[in-house]
């Protein structure tokens, strides 16, 4: 697991009933390691790549036949969620976020619910010398 994801979710203050929504999930890695932190909480996360959710989906089929995740192909410019309301959004190395926060927040503010909290992670990927 990346230490550097564990760093992240461990910001996120994840409490046993919290509603979560992930924008951006990748291969389900982050989602794993909220899903154990849920008891009553559920977690839905978006990408809008096909081959990621799948990844991630696998990863995570324990907490998806468990009905806690469930993992959608979605931009977060498309993703429709209906009423549903979260107690936490966050994405980690989401470009829309890092290029216009204002617009990224704009987005995710009909889905929070009243206290709900938005978090946002970004770094430059660590590139290899060759």
């Amino acid at each position: 697991m990346s230490e550097r994801l564990r760093e992240v979710v461990g910001q996120l203050a994840i409490r046993p009933g919290d509603r979560v929504l992930e924008i951006g999930c990748g291969q389900g890695v982050a989602a794993a390691m909220v899903c154990r932190l849920l008891s009553t909480g559920t977690l839905t996360a978006i990408d809008r790549s096909t081959k990621m959710v799948e990844a991630a989906t696998r990863r995570n089929a324990a907490y998806v036949a468990s009905g806690k995740a469930e993992f959608l192909i979605a931009s977060l410019e498309d993703v429709n969620l209906g009423d549903r309301r979260f107690d936490l959004v966050f994405a980690v190395r989401v470009g829309l976020f890092h290029r216009d926060p204002d617009r990224a927040h704009e987005l995710v503010r009909p889905w929070l619910a009243p206290g709900g909290r938005v978090l946002s992670f970004y770094d430059e990927p660590v590139r290899s010398r060759v």
